[in-house]
C-alpha cells in the first residue's frame, strides 16, 4: 500500500469520525443556557420605559399617515384620517414588569368620510425601524379590514 493510499484512508476514517460526532450532537437534547450564557450573552433586554404621551404629535401623524398608505394601497380606497380627538391614556405597563413597554389610548378619529370612529392604538418602546426607537400599533372601529384587531379593535386594547 503506497502513501496517497494511506493518506486517503485516514483521510475517510476522519471524515467518517467528523460525520459521527455532529450526528452526535444533533441527536443529543437541547439543554438550558450555561452560567456563561446567562450572565454576559443572555442578558435579556433593558427597557427605559420612556415614552412619549398618547397626544404626541409625531404619534398621531404616523397613524394618519399610515392608515392612508394602508387603505390607498391595500383596500383601494381614499380613506384618510382628517383629525384625532378626545385622546385619552387608557393604560401603561399593564402587565409584567419584564415584558415590553407600551402606553394603550384610545381616541376619535375623523374619517374622510364624515364619520368619528373610535381609535385604539399603543406606543411601544423599541418597535420602530429596527428597533431604535419606539412605534405605534393603531385600530380604528369599522375599518380593520384584514381583521388584524378583530372583534371590534378589542385585541388592540390592554
Amino acid at each position: 500500500m503506497g502513501p496517497k493510499a494511506v493518506r486517503g484512508i485516514r483521510l475517510s476514517i476522519t471524515a467518517a469520525a467528523l460525520i459521527a460526532a455532529v450526528e452526535l450532537f444533533a441527536l443529543a437534547p437541547a439543554g438550558a443556557a450555561n452560567w456563561l450564557e446567562k450572565n454576559f450573552w443572555l442578558s435579556g433586554p433593558r427597557y427605559d420605559a420612556v415614552l412619549p404621551p398618547c397626544d404626541t404629535p409625531s404619534a398621531l401623524s404616523k397613524i394618519q399617515s399610515r392608515f392612508a398608505s394602508k387603505e390607498g394601497r391595500f383596500w383601494n380606497s381614499s380613506l384618510t384620517i382628517l383629525e384625532i380627538g378626545s385622546v385619552r391614556q387608557v393604560a401603561f405597563r399593564p402587565w409584567a414588569e419584564g415584558s415590553i413597554p407600551r402606553r394603550f389610548c384610545s381616541g376619535k378619529a375623523l374619517i374622510s368620510d364624515g364619520r368619528w370612529r373610535p381609535v385604539y392604538y399603543s406606543i411601544i418602546e423599541d418597535s420602530g425601524m429596527i428597533g431604535a426607537d419606539w412605534g405605534v400599533e393603531w385600530c380604528v372601529v369599522g375599518i380593520d379590514r384584514n381583521w388584524a384587531y378583530n372583534p371590534r379593535c378589542k385585541m388592540a386594547h390592554p
